[in-house]
């Protein structure tokens, strides 16, 4: 409602757990006044959620990006984005924002259709303003002479979900995807597929919208803001939990980050996607989010399964499964991923012997 309340030329949104620091406004409104359908972010800083103190950094070497469930992610910038700033303080083309953080053109805003009305609470706007930005003719920056403080907050969250966080998420990036993605959206689905039923309310006003605006297609967003996107196969051939049947375990990230070298673990299989969500792609890659890879380099018995970066390359992420044998075989190693004993918590490697603890299963199979 702010935004009808506005009278200024210029509407920016900035969460309430945010400072501002000298002389951040100019750099936005000087975009904006260049042209008005600059829709332009503050490089955002720090603010430690204990202490209240300013963690301010010198550099901004980091854009927008989303992974296929529609989050947003920070992304370093590619090479070919870096060679068209000419220094440091040229802004930053981004292909998505946060969202917390921006300024628009009051009238461009209400042009371009503001937020969809009946996105609730929070989730999924910022994708959807971004997306509808690039694809109707707009452009997303960030300003790197603009600095602005955030608290990222380490605890639970201030919003009330009457429906609930997941069905809440679940209707707004389903509106989203459904408006705007074309059959990109399967990507969504095939990362969500228990979303692919749910309820996301009326559409129409925001379809009509876009074909009012006369709006380009998810592919030329795609081929021409965010080329070095992370592509997942439509069909691959298997995706979902990766269930041992006779323990009804399955494998999990455990919520632990790749860079840090994390071991895959194993709990108790829970239908909700998320940590549980692997494919194996048609090179024999066992992916988690796109751009990670279930890595073995130890050749002993009992030799831990890693999270690592995906490299393209084979070797140590290169594995072997059907339906049939059920099994997930290392083809470097010629090992087989087992669970283990009971109330072990990673999984890990062993001599393939068809016992129960290393067959496995994918909840969805490429079809023939």
């Amino acid at each position: 409602q702010g935004a009808y309340a506005a009278k200024g030329d210029v509407l920016t949104f900035l969460d309430s757990h945010c400072e501002a620091t000298p002389g951040w406004a100019e750099p936005l409104l000087g975009r904006i006044a260049e042209k008005r359908s600059n829709v332009v972010c503050p490089a955002i800083e720090v603010i430690n959620a204990d202490t209240f103190a300013y963690q301010g950094s010198t550099n901004a070497d980091q854009r927008g990006g989303f992974s296929w469930d529609l989050f947003f992610r920070w992304k370093g910038i590619p090479p070919e984005e870096q060679k068209l700033r000419k220094d440091d303080s040229d802004p930053i083309r981004t292909p998505t924002m946060a969202g917390g953080l921006f300024s628009i053109h009051r009238q461009y805003f209400f042009d371009i259709g503001t937020y969809d009305e009946e996105m609730d609470i929070w989730g999924g706007e910022n994708l959807e303003l971004s997306f509808r930005v690039w694809m109707c003719g707009g452009r997303l920056e960030i300003v790197t002479c603009s600095r602005v403080g955030h608290v990222f907050r380490k605890y639970t969250s201030p919003y009330k979900f009457p429906d609930g966080v997941e069905r809440t998420l679940t209707k707004n990036f389903n509106r989203l995807a459904e408006v705007w993605m074309d059959e990109y959206k399967e990507l969504y689905y095939n990362k969500k597929p228990q979303a692919k039923n749910s309820d996301y309310g009326d559409i129409s006003k925001r379809v009509a919208l876009r074909k009012r605006l006369n709006c380009h297609s998810f592919k030329w967003y795609i081929d021409n803001v965010y080329p070095d996107v992370q592509m997942p196969e439509l069909n691959p051939p298997a995706r979902g939990e990766v269930r041992n049947p006779s323990s009804g375990y399955c494998l999990d990230s455990l919520g632990a980050k790749p860079e840090h070298n994390a071991r895959v673990g194993i709990y108790v299989c829970h239908g909700q996607a998320g940590n549980q969500m692997f494919v194996l792609s048609s090179k024999g890659e066992i992916i988690f989010e796109e751009e990670n890879c279930l890595d073995v380099s130890k050749t002993y018995a009992g030799a831990p399964v890693e999270m690592m970066k995906c490299h393209g390359l084979g070797g140590n992420q290169k594995w072997d499964h059907s339906k049939a044998h059920g099994i997930l075989k290392h083809i470097s190693t010629q090992q087989c991923l087992d669970k283990g004993s009971p109330g072990n918590q990673y999984a890990i490697m062993n001599p393939c012997d068809g016992r129960e603890s290393q067959r496995w299963v994918f909840s969805h199979y490429k079809d023939k």
